[in-house]
């Protein structure tokens, strides 16, 4: 069974989140008209975070799905398990939130397998039922209940993507690394470094980021830069902390991390 994170807006404080432009005020009239929602953008640009926020928001149980090759839709709708030598039918994250409410949010939802897809349609309609073949049952979501995906399409090749006819069930949203003063307030939010030090950070991320010539899968992300403020807050050495969280995550070949090391030290000095 995958790992459910599962959180109530009773519990704790609302994660903090800074808007860009009017994705609250669509993540809220999808909730309210009953209609899923698909989230695109690169690594590390918030989109979970924004899940987060929005479901403690409006008050919902989230139930985040991290989706990977092995995930299969019994690991979503659940499975029987043995349990004290009876065998005892077990929910799984979406039978869950289908069943209580909430929102039930698969991250990266083309890393599952195909299975997983095609149990997703029946509620992303206006049917809104999810089938257990194996208990005969026929759930009909709730109004509280909310679907949400999200994927990355900058590095998915034609074996992982997401195919028209599901992207089109979906409302959706575009995300990607925010302006420069944005992403400047929200890493001084999240590590308390101070302003000087943050804009530096950001700055160098944005200079990383728009690096063509280097073999990048993608560049650094805003999370990425949240954990480097994190270590210079700690008293780590700034370029230990950059080495550490903005260059060797990027890349493992030693040509494109010299390279990276020249464009931080054009910035850094």
């Amino acid at each position: 069974m995958t790992d459910t994170a599962i959180s109530s807006a009773g519990e704790a404080a609302i994660p903090f989140y800074r808007p860009v432009g009017n994705e609250c005020e669509i993540f809220e009239k999808a909730y309210k008209l009953r209609l899923p929602l698909l989230l695109k953008g690169p690594t590390g640009c918030g989109k979970t975070r924004f899940v987060a926020h929005m479901a403690a928001r409006l008050g919902l149980p989230l139930h985040t799905v991290a989706c990977h090759d092995d995930l299969t839709a019994a690991d979503l709708t659940g499975r029987y398990l043995l349990k004290g030598g009876e065998t005892v039918w077990t929910d799984g994250p979406l039978t869950t939130a289908v069943r209580h409410g909430g929102v039930c949010y698969l991250d990266e939802v083309v890393e599952a397998r195909k299975d997983v897809t095609v149990v997703l349609h029946p509620l992303t309609d206006d049917r809104r039922i999810l089938p257990l073949e194996r208990t005969g049952e026929l759930l009909e979501a709730p109004d509280n209940f909310m679907l949400v995906i999200s994927y990355n399409p900058g590095y998915q090749n034609i074996l992982k993507s997401l195919k028209p006819s599901t992207r089109q069930r979906f409302l959706a949203l575009s995300f990607d690394y925010p302006p420069i003063d944005v992403e400047t307030e929200v890493v001084a939010r999240e590590t308390g470094l101070d302003e000087s030090r943050t804009r530096l950070l950001v700055r160098l991320a944005r200079r990383l980021r728009s690096l063509k010539d280097y073999d990048l899968e993608e560049g650094a992300s805003t999370r990425l830069v949240i954990y480097c403020g994190n270590l210079v807050a700690a008293g780590v050495d700034m370029e230990e902390a950059i080495e550490a969280a903005l260059i060797e995550p990027l890349s493992d070949d030693e040509d494109v991390k010299a390279g990276l090391r020249e464009a931080v030290a054009a910035i850094v000095g």
